[in-house]
């Protein structure tokens, strides 16, 4: 009856039914800046944004909220992009020659993102045999004609190819050669020499049989195409770009010596030799080459030269300019990073007869800029998106949900403050293609992260666009060393070139001290902690108008005179004296110095008793902010916690003794194996016996725990305070309960404190007469003394307590008081609950032991129901060293799900990700990029967009899937599933047709087939492996098969098989 009675039973389908009404992984969208970005593309008509990386990414921008992305299948670098005007479609160019073409698609009247055809160019010799002509070399410049039917290829090699871009197919017959144009050049011009690769393609906006040349060598060379001859030509230097003025009277070429030249085209002898004017803007030293050169026309007549680099070599060689040059005003935008491209934002309607510039985008290794070119001093115009998030490095972030509307304005309003709008309406944001059909979100979410130069930046996380709100600086209450530097490097700036600084990307950090490691927020009371890394902490209140005041500073030794430690790593940030002025935003009231000065690292806040509480590898504090006065210092040192002495910037820890400890705990490690060895053969002898007797029979087998060896109390650096928790809760016993502050160490260490809270703190922010008292009311000391992660109190019906402020003002359920309390200590190996006052233990996992990681980060996180509006699961979702997210109920601690989110190699993504109360998370893919995934299958952020886009008559559709297919891997490297499209290399991919009907619907992928495909550490790409029994499999029956493969169209049929002759 006992066997019975315990055995497990098996999954209930209820419950699993309620799992997928609950849980569902999506990795929905990318926020900020692409890492390392490589080309840009402008879509005048229906104004969208490309931009192309390094890895392999394009990612299309609109309107805020208006996002595409892709990826190529191969990481190769996006070298170039083209728009086809008005079609929703972009030609890419790979760095391994390959050509790709993109849609857009509706599905559902939402669009995604596809790759239709790609070409890979072909290299054997001889491939227009008529002519004879060379290879196709490596493509260098592509420029789409006739409306985007065809595309001309220039290759280093001179040649120019034609494509046709409906197809990717090369048209046979066209190619235009060197020695087909030296034919029209000068017999002393040629000498020779080959005229070099083709640098530059440019068409003629009203003719498009005209086409533009420019050679490596100089040589310019306007080509009718139709008559197959040259209409003029002009010599001149070496070539680097080419412009062709609207109107096509004018040329424009930069050179590599610095200088452009103006050449027209209507008028003079051909060949030109002499252009009508040619100037180096920043001579007559040497000077840089102009990488690209843009004319653009004006009514006035005073036109636009705009143009990157040119700088004169040996005082400004290093610096990343971009020049804009309009009659005598010149400006030199100055940059912190490396020019990537740029473009115009003007008229491209054939019909008007000037350009008339709207506004200039640059694009940089780091950032973008824009600038209104019709407002005078051509002001920068904010970024609703696509703001660099690592404009200082991370350093730390955290999210606030559910933020009330009055300090959502509050803080909006002083954001504004900062960086004021110019008074003229034109220069909003001219990307503003496409529609967000996203519903307005029903609650606010702020996204903080801490900079390495001591700031603090707000972003909305409410929707698809990561909006910048508001910046602060702690900066400014310290003296830092670099003042005198910079006031030295001002003087010493030359008036000329006329430098302008554009952009907010700063790498240099003025002092590594500022350094920003923990923030907290009251939503309620408009109250912040900042921490930093020289053990600064401040309590920062805002306020909505500029003030001028003095900051109290209070210092804290956490060490309480303990002999035998001495600090040898940074001395402490010194404050400014004295009243100092702050402008309307947060602005500090307390600054709290920890001695010794060593980084924050767990800070928490409870604005309702007007208490702050934080750690450092030393111990933790306790600090009134309302009286400005200590209430405890608690040291947590081990006796051989020396590394902790010598902080994280100290140049002098000991390598000889770092050795030496490793080298112990090898030989205890062999020592303690041995033994085991010894003392567990006659148990495996019996085991294997065993094995024998039992055969080959199917046994069912508990899962095996891994043993898990308890950790040293001399491990270095055990006395890492790792988490702080407020919680008013039984602590003394089980009829009184009262506010308590609870603390974990990297020992796995558990103190509780009881709290004596004068009641007048709660009433107002009037100073109480009485001080908060704290008396030690629990010590838990974790068995296998993993560090503690994270504490959370549990109220009588199993629900994590409120936030301060949400139960006394009605926001939030009142928790129960009448049951019994228990508290949740999360470590790196396991959870457990343990019942309150008594602390015994009353359930657990083993993380560790069952699943063979540890735990990095923890979270109570709300999941509400897809299927009924009013049911909602409060769980413990937690990130693992593998990456690995899993859900675990609360408080019985039992695994609902798990999935593969971060690649395990991506450690500082691991480190970064932050989880939100509604079952969301960020973590950071790259230095300025932040990918949001979720976990609940009701909260969603993704997006949700459409775009009108305008399809030729005689086009015909490119891709031929109709359903949305998964989300695309990442720019990182995040596995996920790439359907294969359309192959015009070659080799064509079977049944490329046939994938169409394989792609099953998006409502039959289970949590499980996703994350079966998710976790593969390779893109998984399985069309080329199907066969034509596969797809009878699947079809359920062959007549149904055959049936649709004869409804297949021939001509769609010869496309999947056409071959490049």
């Amino acid at each position: 009856m006992m066997k019975f009675r315990f055995r497990r039973q098996g999954a209930d389908p209820q419950r699993e039914k309620l799992k997928q009404e609950l849980f569902a992984f999506h990795k929905t969208v990318e926020h900020g800046f692409p890492n390392q970005p490589s080309a840009l593309a402008f879509d005048p008509e229906l104004r969208i944004m490309a931009i192309g990386t390094r890895s392999g990414a394009i990612k299309i921008y609109g309107a805020p909220g208006v996002e595409f992305t892709g990826l190529h299948r191969d990481a190769a670098t996006v070298t170039q992009m083209h728009f086809l005007p008005g079609q929703g479609r972009v030609l890419t160019l790979l760095d391994d020659d390959s050509l790709h073409l993109w849609e857009i698609v509706h599905h559902d009247s939402c669009a995604h993102l596809e790759e239709a055809l790609h070409l890979q160019a072909p290299s054997r010799p001889g491939f227009d045999g008529a002519s004879g002509l060379p290879s196709l070399a490596h493509i260098t410049v592509v420029l789409l004609v006739a409306v985007g039917d065809m595309a001309a290829l220039g290759t280093e090699s001179g040649s120019i190819f034609f494509l046709d871009v409906p197809t990717l197919t090369l048209l046979e017959g066209q190619t235009l050669g060197p020695d087909e144009v030296l034919r029209s050049v000068p017999d002393d011009y040629r000498c020779g020499k080959a005229l070099g690769p083709v640098e530059s393609l440019q068409g003629h906006l009203r003719d498009p049989t005209k086409i533009l040349i420019g050679y490596s060598r100089g040589l310019l060379v306007i080509w009718n195409q139709a008559a197959r001859c040259a209409e003029r030509i002009f010599l001149g230097n070496q070539l680097e770009s080419v412009c062709w003025e609207r109107s096509g009277h004018t040329v424009v070429s930069s050179h590599s010596d610095g200088s452009y030249a103006i050449w027209a085209a209507d008028t003079g002898d051909s060949p030109t030799v002499q252009p009508t004017v040619a100037t180096t803007p920043y001579g007559p030293f040497p000077c840089k080459a102009i990488n690209k050169v843009l004319w653009r026309s004006c009514a006035s007549g005073e036109h636009f030269v705009i143009f990157s680099g040119g700088m004169p070599r040996a005082s400004y060689g290093d610096r990343h300019c971009v020049s804009v040059l309009q009659a005598e005003t010149l400006v030199t935008l100055d940059f912190t990073s490396r020019v990537i491209d740029f473009f115009t934002v003007h008229s491209t309607r054939p019909e008007d007869e000037f350009d008339e510039p709207q506004a200039l985008a640059v694009l940089l290794e780091e950032e973008l800029v824009v600038l209104d070119l019709q407002t005078p001093g051509w002001p920068a115009v904010p970024a609703p998106y696509l703001a660099p998030l690592h404009s200082s490095a991370i350093t730390c972030s955290a999210h606030v949900a559910n933020v009330p509307a009055k300090l959502w304005a509050r803080i909006v309003s002083a954001g504004e403050q900062q960086s004021p709008q110019p008074a003229s309406g034109a220069s909003s944001w001219p990307i503003t293609g496409g529609r967000n059909l996203a519903q307005e979100p029903s609650q606010r979410g702020l996204l903080l992260t801490g900079h390495e130069d001591g700031t603090v930046r707000f972003w909305d996380a409410s929707g698809v666009a990561l909006r910048p709100l508001y910046k602060l600086s702690t900066a400014g209450l310290f003296q830092t060393d670099c003042e005198h530097a910079d006031s030295l490097a001002q003087a010493a700036e030359d008036d000329w070139p006329p430098f302008r600084k554009v952009g907010c990307f700063d790498p240099y950090s003025d002092d590594p001290r500022l350094g920003v490691q923990k923030v907290a927020l009251c939503k309620y009371t408009a109250q912040m902690i900042v921490a930093g890394t020289a053990g600064q902490v401040l309590v920062l209140e805002l306020s909505d108008t500029p003030a001028e005041q003095a900051v109290g500073v209070a210092s804290l030794d956490l060490l309480q005179d303990r002999e035998g430690f001495t600090w040898k790593g940074h001395e402490r940030l010194s404050p400014r004296l004295g009243p100092l002025p702050w402008p309307a935003g947060f602005q500090p009231r307390a600054l709290i110095q920890c001695l010794p000065p060593a980084a924050v690292t767990a800070v928490t806040l409870h604005a309702e008793w007007g208490l702050v509480a934080f750690g450092t590898s030393h111990g933790f504090g306790l600090f009134d902010y309302l009286r400005r006065s200590p209430v405890l210092a608690r040291c947590t040192l081990h006796p051989s916690d020396s590394l902790a002495m010598e902080g994280p910037l100290s140049r002098v820890k000991s390598l000889k003794k770092s050795l030496r400890q490793s080298f112990r705990r090898i030989r205890k490690s062999r020592a303690s194996g041995k033994k085991r060895m010894v003392a567990g053969s006659k148990l495996q002898e019996a085991n294997a016996q065993l094995a024998e007797q039992a055969g080959p029979q199917d046994v069912e087998v508990t899962p095996v725990q891994r043993r898990i060896e308890p950790r040293s109390a001399d491990d270095s650096l055990s006395g890492v305070v790792r988490c702080l928790y407020f919680a008013d809760t039984f602590l003394r016993d089980a009829a009184h309960h009262g506010p308590t502050m609870w603390a974990g160490t990297n020992s796995g260490s558990v103190f509780a404190y009881a709290l004596e809270v004068p009641a007048a703190v709660a009433g107002g922010e009037k100073r109480p007469e009485r001080a908060v008292e704290a008396v030690l009311g629990k010590e838990v000391q974790l068995m296998h003394r993993a560090p503690v992660v994270a504490i959370a109190v549990l109220d009588g019906r199993g629900r994590p307590l409120p936030e301060p402020y949400e139960a006394s003002r009605d926001l939030a359920q009142a928790p129960d008081m009448q049951g019994g309390h228990a508290v949740l200590i999360a470590s790196e190996e396991q959870f457990k609950v343990f019942t309150l006052p008594k602390v015994s233990a009353k359930t657990k996992f083993k993380l560790t032991a069952h699943e063979g990681c540890r735990v990095r980060k923890v979270a109570l996180a709300t999941f509400a129901s897809v299927a009924c509006e009013d049911y909602a699961e409060t769980c413990l979702a937690c990130l693992t060293n593998l990456g690995d997210v899993h859900v675990f109920s609360v408080p019985g601690l039992r695994p609902q799900v798990h999935y593969a989110c971060i690649r395990k190699e991506d450690i500082s993504g691991i480190a970064s990700c932050v989880f939100t109360r509604h079952g969301q998370g960020f973590y950071l893919i790259s230095p300025s990029e932040f990918e949001r995934f979720s976990l609940s299958a009701r909260n969603i952020t993704e997006p949700l967009c459409s775009l009108d886009v305008r399809w030729p008559c005689d086009a015909t559709r490119v891709s031929h899937r109709s359903r949305e297919s998964p989300k695309l891997s990442q720019a990182n490297g995040t596995p996920g599933i790439i359907l294969a499209p359309q192959s015009r290399d070659g080799s064509p991919d079977p049944i490329c047709k046939e994938a169409d009907t394989l792609e099953p619907p998006e409502a039959m992928l289970s949590p499980m087939s996703i994350d079966s495909a998710t976790s593969a550490d390779t893109t998984l790409d399985t069309t080329g492996d199907m066969t034509v029994e596969d797809v009878k499999d699947f079809l359920g029956s062959s007549e149904e098969s055959e049936k649709n493969l004869r409804n297949l169209s021939e001509e769609e049929a010869r496309a999947c098989a056409i071959l490049i002759k």
